[in-house]
């Protein structure tokens, strides 16, 4: 059976809490709609993150950003509500989410937002 769209964002320990590192993930193939138009906007997500004691699983993560592909939402209403789903499935030392969305009407939008755990009170100093 194929799989299906979902909004549960299955995790798994960590396999190694007490160390500080970071993963990085590129989602190229978000879509959703325009709330105005009903016109599909296509996006590439990159989601950085500082697990703490739960890591996203990948296919599931993969389901969920299916599962977005009919609903309408403004560009920063989305990748607000995505990060907010990710970081209460994760509770993450530090996550960053940016969308970069196709241009649209010749203009290119790109959200960036940032969550700092409770261990975390500033950014950590991440190589580019």
């Amino acid at each position: 059976m194929p799989s299906q769209p979902s909004r549960s964002l299955e995790t798994f320990p960590n396999p190694y809490p007490e160390r500080h590192y970071t993963i990085r993930m590129e989602i190229p193939e978000f879509t959703c709609l325009c709330p105005l138009t009903g016109q599909p906007d296509f996006a590439t997500l990159h989601l950085e993150y500082i697990p703490d004691q739960r890591c996203v699983e990948l296919k599931a993560l993969k389901l969920y950003i299916w599962s977005f592909r009919d609903e309408g939402a403004f560009h920063e209403a989305i990748t607000n509500h995505i990060l907010d789903d990710l970081v209460a499935a994760t509770a993450p030392r530090y996550m960053k989410l940016r969308a970069r969305f196709n241009v649209r009407g010749g203009i290119w939008t790109d959200v960036e937002i940032e969550h700092h755990g409770a261990a975390t009170s500033t950014a950590p100093e991440l190589p580019e």
